[in-house]
């Protein structure tokens, strides 16, 4: 009973107009392609929040911001490493450049706020990519499947006028293969919202880790290099975070 089930669907697909048939092929390749999305992005934003607890703890436990760097450096991959990287670099900048201590001290803060800002954004942007898809899929695929079935409705009414018989054998398979389409299109767009909303709420958890790191990052910069406190105005040499730190 269950293979003829099975049977009756897949006659209903072959015997479909040419249009349906088109609009079940584009449903097939969008579901497999957010399926392949789904998996790839589970696995990725599950490995990337199991990094950033690691990374988060070897950070905290340093004795000091250079060796903490290090420490991230060594992991492979590691996105935190990345942000502090950058607002490092921001801060050689700024020992480098020709303002005095007081002005370095005056525009420190803003800048490196700045870059861990973007930075974090640029992290959060590249682990958003293709997400999109995903929400295109669940407001899409609904519609193109209604054009399937509202299209094979069409076929059948035609078909009624050309038979002269609106009995149920006449009109029942074209209005079955329409309806094909509707449900192949829920098939697609249910998964994929499903996956964009519980995607979103675990990138968004991601980018409050990455922010905390940043507000961290920023607070362990401000402590251990002399000339970021305000009350160092008078520090003629600044201390320079070492070369090998990055």
């Amino acid at each position: 009973m269950e293979l003829s089930a099975q049977s009756d669907i897949l006659s209903m697909i072959f015997g479909a107009t040419a249009v349906v048939k088109v609009v079940l092929a584009i449903l097939v390749i969008m579901s497999l392609i957010s399926w392949t999305l789904i998996f790839y992005k589970l696995f990725l934003y599950l490995k990337v929040k199991k990094s950033i607890d690691n990374d988060l703890a070897s950070f905290s436990a340093s004795k000091d911001l250079g060796s903490a760097l290090r420490t991230l450096k060594n992991r492979p991959g590691s996105r935190l490493y990345v942000i502090g990287a950058k607002a490092v670099s921001e801060i050689r900048s700024l020992e480098r450049s020709n303002l005095p201590t007081t002005g370095k001290i005056k525009v420190s803060a803003d800048n490196i706020r700045r870059v861990l800002r973007r930075s974090v954004s640029n992290e959060v942007n590249k682990l958003a990519y293709a997400l999109s898809f995903l929400a295109t899929c669940t407001n899409s695929a609904p519609f193109i499947g209604l054009f399937g079935t509202v299209w094979g409705i069409m076929d059948a009414f035609q078909a009624i006028g050309i038979q002269k018989s609106a009995a149920l054998t006449t009109v029942a398979p074209g209005i079955a293969e329409a309806l094909v389409a509707t449900a192949v299109g829920l098939f697609v767009a249910i998964p994929a919202s499903i996956a964009y909303n519980s995607f979103l709420g675990m990138l968004n958890s991601i980018e409050s880790e990455f922010v905390n790191y940043a507000g961290e990052f920023l607070n362990r910069a401000q402590r251990e290099i002399p000339w970021l406190s305000a009350g160092r105005e008078k520090e003629e040499h600044p201390t320079r975070i070492a070369p090998e730190t990055i």
